[in-house]
């Protein structure tokens, strides 16, 4: 990854998204990130990894939030572990898009697999 700054000299704004079960590409992705000048945004909770639960409230709650995230930003960061993309990844995916975000993956070869779109 190269550090690119966007049109007014400042850093780019990158969301992570993807499972919570994959903290540990979440904090890979926003160190080389990071180090490739990018001011990363990634999520406060990790209910997956660890292993809590939460009510539909608060995951509606934490939906929201995410989406605030992804307006904040200049483009969404898609961690997606073994070809993985669930229902709530591919619908902040969409958000992204439909927001014209552009979207990257850390695994393309995955994204490809999974959603039979190219990493753009």
């Amino acid at each position: 990854m190269e550090e690119r700054a966007c049109g007014s000299g400042r850093h780019e704004v990158v969301t992570l998204c993807g499972s919570t079960r994959f903290k540990e590409d979440f904090l890979k992705a926003q160190e080389a990130l990071t180090l490739a000048g990018k001011l990363v945004i990634s999520l406060g909770f990790f209910e997956h990894a660890e292993g809590k639960t939460v009510s539909p409230e608060t995951e509606a709650l934490l939906a929201d939030i995410h989406r605030q995230r992804i307006d904040m930003s200049d483009s969404i960061f898609v961690v997606n572990r073994d070809d993985y993309i669930g229902k709530s990844t591919a619908s902040e995916i969409e958000y992204a898009r439909a927001a014209g975000k552009p979207v990257r993956f850390m695994f393309p070869h995955g994204a490809q697999a999974r959603t039979g779109e190219h990493q753009e």
